[in-house]
């Protein structure tokens, strides 16, 4: 008689249960979204990735599924400097990061 593995199951091909987290994860890289999320979280990361000073007349709103950020800008004189400076934030954004920022798109607040 064959002995019965964790779940309760036996016989040929019964495997243990697979955690949630490895689960999930599994399913995030297969539908892709492991990338959007990855995208997602410079968002809340913002204040961090660029520091305070920009982060205070800044707030990003939204990135696209092909990598576009959005984000506003208190005043146009900060927006032009942002502007010169989008290739040291984009590479700020980009360290180590699954889900690549393409570019950003600076917009005034009204």
């Amino acid at each position: 008689m064959a002995e019965p593995t964790r779940g309760g199951r036996g016989g040929r091909g019964a495997r243990w249960p697979t955690p949630v987290g490895e689960a999930l994860r599994a399913y995030l890289t297969k539908s892709g979204l492991g990338t959007r999320l990855a995208q997602a979280q410079v968002i809340p990361d913002w204040p961090t990735l660029v520091g305070p000073q920009i982060a205070g007349v800044t707030a990003p709103e939204s990135v696209t599924p092909d990598g576009i950020l959005f984000v506003r800008v208190a005043t146009s004189a900060w927006m032009t400097e942002l502007q010169l400076m989008t290739p040291q934030i984009m590479a700020a954004l980009n360290v180590a990061r699954r889900g690549r920022i393409r570019s950003i798109r600076w917009l005034l607040s009204q």
